[in-house]
C-alpha cells in the first residue's frame, strides 16, 4: 500500500490500554508491551507492526510476545528498530514483522531484515491486507520472499486466513475489530513453537560394566560410537 493512513482516532482509542509503554511520536506513538512470560536468560519473541497492531497489543503480550507497534510505521522504521537491537546484543531468536497498512514492502527491504537477523534467527513475515481488504503486491512480495528463504523465514498469510471475515475489520478492511483482535492474536500465535533455539543435545554419558569396574580385572565397557549410541569394546588388559 502506496499512501499514508490517518490513525489518530484509533491511536486515541487504545492510549488507555494497559501494561504499555509509550513514547511520545507522531501518528500515535509507538505502543510497547512486555511478554507475559519467556524461558529465563532468553529474550522473548517480538512482534513489531503498524496501527493494525495496536488493538491486539496486550493479547499479543498474554500470549508470549514482546510487542512494539506504531502507526504509520513502514518497513525502514523496522529496520531501524531491529538494527538497534543488534547493537545492543538484544535480538531474539525470532522476530515477527507485519507491515503494509502503510508504505509499500519490497523484495529489498526483506533481504535488509534478514542481513540485520543473520544467520541463526527467523524472520516470520506477515502478509498484509491492501485497503478493503484482499491482496496485492506486498503481499506477493512477503510471499515470494519467504519461498526464496524457506530455512530463515516463515509466512503467516493473514489474507488467506483472513479472507471472507469482514466482522474482524473495520470499514477500511484493514484495522481490526476486537474479534478481529483476538482472530489475529491466535494467528500469530501459531508461530511461537519456533520462537526459540533447539536446545543442545545432551554430551554422551559413558557407563562402565562391573567387570571393567574391578581392579586389574579385564572387561567390557561402552564407548559412543556413530550417531552417539554406545557401543561396547574391548577394555585394554592391565599393561598394555
Amino acid at each position: 500500500m502506496r499512501w499514508p493512513w490517518a490513525v489518530a482516532g484509533l491511536a486515541a482509542a487504545v492510549v488507555a490500554l494497559p501494561g504499555a509503554s509509550r513514547a511520545t511520536f507522531g501518528c500515535g506513538g509507538v505502543h510497547t508491551a512486555r511478554a507475559a512470560h519467556h524461558p529465563r536468560r532468553l529474550p522473548a519473541p517480538l512482534a513489531i507492526g503498524d496501527s493494525t497492531m495496536l488493538l491486539a497489543l496486550d493479547q499479543l503480550a498474554a500470549r508470549g510476545y514482546d510487542v512494539n507497534a506504531h502507526g504509520c510505521r513502514q518497513f525502514p522504521e523496522a529496520l531501524a528498530l531491529v538494527g538497534s537491537l543488534r547493537r545492543a546484543g538484544r535480538l531474539p531468536h525470532m522476530m515477527v514483522i507485519a507491515l503494509g497498512a502503510d508504505g509499500s514492502i519490497g523484495h529489498r527491504q526483506i533481504g535488509r531484515a534478514l542481513g540485520l537477523l543473520c544467520c541463526t534467527r527467523l524472520l516470520v513475515l506477515v502478509t498484509p491486507r491492501e485497503l478493503g481488504g484482499g491482496s496485492g503486491t506486498d503481499a506477493a512480495a512477503v510471499r515470494e520472499e519467504v519461498a526464496r528463504h524457506p530455512g530463515r523465514t516463515r509466512l503467516l498469510d493473514w489474507v488467506a486466513y483472513s479472507r471472507g471475515h469482514g466482522d474482524w475489520f473495520q470499514p477500511d478492511g484493514l484495522h481490526l475489530t476486537s474479534t478481529g483482535a483476538s482472530a489475529f492474536t491466535g494467528f500469530l500465535a501459531r508461530a511461537l513453537p519456533w520462537a526459540y533455539p533447539p536446545a543442545a543435545p545432551s554430551p554422551p554419558v559413558l557407563r562402565f560394566t562391573a567387570g571393567a569396574a574391578r581392579r586389574g580385572a579385564p572387561g567390557r565397557r561402552l564407548t559412543t560410537g556413530a550417531g552417539g549410541r554406545a557401543a561396547p569394546s574391548r577394555a585394554p588388559a592391565p599393561g598394555n
